[in-house]
């Protein structure tokens, strides 16, 4: 018996190649759509690591409202009220499409809003989230970002955690650092970490980020994945983000962002001199789109190096 060795990346893609170059071209579209949306492939990419963060996901679910917000976050919750489009916050990481999908069934959420009370009109709900998705922060540790052996990641404003957790298993990071100013969110974090035993590498402040000067300049990796907006005012914002601008310094260093820095700068009228901060680098999203992929949550997610 012939004993076939694993294929490396690129031994993979010339057998599949040569496996699709055998296809008549009549049947080719088929096959290619077919590997696309296949429940079949889409069982292989799913793994251990996949399946450990939904646990995670469940046991936050329990813990919290639908809306996955809490009590002390009633201002957030009135700033999305104000939202010119009618918009409901559902986190990404606790909730994937299939999940909304299960709560309209049950009644417990819609996807719509009445445009004209008592009538049938309605029009699609915005969804806001301040969490990466599951299948988003794969994408993020394992296409968006370099190996992390020996590097320390600094998640601001973690909430629930989900970049940490992430961090923790689908990468090598020797540090994943969180900074939380909401206290219950902090706790729900610890029982995570505790529950996990994730602590050897996560650790997570309860603290304002601008009072973190040094975490800022040692980190090699900075989250800031919709950060101040919904949080704090205009004026706080502002301060936030020269904050970011004048202690994020660390040369190589790589900072994510969603959205990118321009829009979020822009909003606030804020001119700070990017191109002697940060270089962009272009994030490749064709290589990971799939059945359940979101193309515009993947190329809200930007790529920054420090000069």
């Amino acid at each position: 018996m012939v004993v076939v060795g694993q294929m490396d990346e690129a031994g993979a893609q010339n057998a599949l190649l040569t496996l699709l170059g055998q296809v008549s071209p009549s049947a080719l579209p088929k096959v290619i759509q077919w590997m696309k949306t296949s429940s079949e492939i889409e069982e292989l990419t799913t793994s251990n690591s996949d399946v450990l963060l939904h646990n995670i996901a469940d046991d936050l679910r329990n813990c919290l409202p639908v809306e996955a917000m809490v009590i002390s976050e009633k201002e957030v919750m009135e700033e999305i009220q104000r939202l010119q489009r009618p918009t409901l916050h559902v986190d990404a990481f606790l909730y994937d499409d299939d999940a909304i999908d299960s709560l309209c069934e049950d009644g417990k959420m819609s996807r719509n809003y009445c445009m004209s009370c008592g009538s049938t009109k309605t029009a699609p709900l915005d969804f806001l989230s301040h969490s990466f998705s599951i299948l988003e922060l794969r994408f993020l540790f394992h296409h968006v970002l370099p190996d992390l052996s020996g590097k320390m990641v600094l998640d601001v404003g973690s909430r629930l955690g989900a970049v940490l957790y992430a961090g923790y298993i689908y990468s090598s990071a020797s540090k994943l650092e969180g900074v939380e100013i909401n206290v219950e969110f902090c706790e729900l974090q610890e029982k995570i970490i505790n529950k996990y035993h994730f602590s050897d590498r996560i650790r997570v402040h309860h603290s304002d980020i601008c009072s973190q000067k040094s975490l800022l300049h040692q980190a090699d990796v900075v989250v800031l994945n919709n950060v101040f907006e919904y949080f704090l005012n205009k004026e706080e914002q502002m301060k936030a983000w020269i904050f970011m601008y004048e202690n994020i310094r660390k040369k190589g260093c790589l900072v994510v962002t969603v959205p990118s820095l321009k829009e979020s700068l822009t909003k606030l009228q804020i001119s700070l001199q990017l191109d002697q901060w940060v270089e962009e680098i272009e994030v490749d999203t064709n290589m990971f789109m799939g059945p359940d992929t979101d193309p515009e949550a993947l190329s809200d997610i930007h790529l920054y190096k420090v000069f």
